[in-house]
């Protein structure tokens, strides 16, 4: 014969209250993705306040940068270079820029990871029109002692509006 407890405790368990399980990997999982979130939040605060000491501190001083656009790769150094006007202008407030990223596929371990979708950038500068870019994005990032850095970053080709509107907004 069951004892009453336990016949409360299925009764419970049916009606949707029972306890949730969480095996280490999933635990694991939620805090690398967690992490990773911050991380990308911390990129795009950057590039929105033209912070960009904080912006490069998010990048290993390897990193490659991958581009579709002129089919060409070299070190991301070298595109910091070029984006440091960018992010003075906007520091010092005669540009407005913004970048959020969408994922369709996100996927790692405790140190590395390897995240797939789409950012948008925006960018308005000196009161004239914005201009907004869909690109196609793959990332490779490894965790250091200092946090997440980006180690490679595959700007693959332009999106549509559709394709970033179909991603859920996390």
């Amino acid at each position: 014969m069951k004892k009453p407890w336990s016949l409360l405790f299925f009764a419970l368990l049916a009606a949707g209250w029972g306890l949730a399980c969480v095996s280490a990997e999933e635990a694991e999982s939620s805090t690398r993705l967690a992490e990773l979130d911050a991380y990308w939040q911390e990129v795009s605060r950057a590039v929105r306040e033209g912070d960009f000491a904080a912006y490069r501190a998010t990048c290993h001083p390897e990193a490659v940068l991958v581009s579709g656009k002129s089919e060409k790769s070299y070190p991301l150094s070298q595109a910091l270079a070029r984006w440091q006007k960018e992010f003075d202008a906007t520091r010092d407030g005669t540009m407005q820029a913004d970048v959020e990223f969408r994922f369709s596929q996100r996927f790692g371990d405790p140190a590395t990871a390897h995240e797939t979708g789409i950012f948008r950038y925006s960018a308005t500068k000196e009161a004239k029109e914005t201009t907004v870019e869909y690109i196609h994005f793959v990332a490779l990032l490894i965790k250091k002692a200092d946090g997440w850095k980006i180690l490679m970053e595959h700007q693959a080709r332009p999106a549509t509006q559709e394709e970033w509107e179909a991603l859920a907004k996390d």
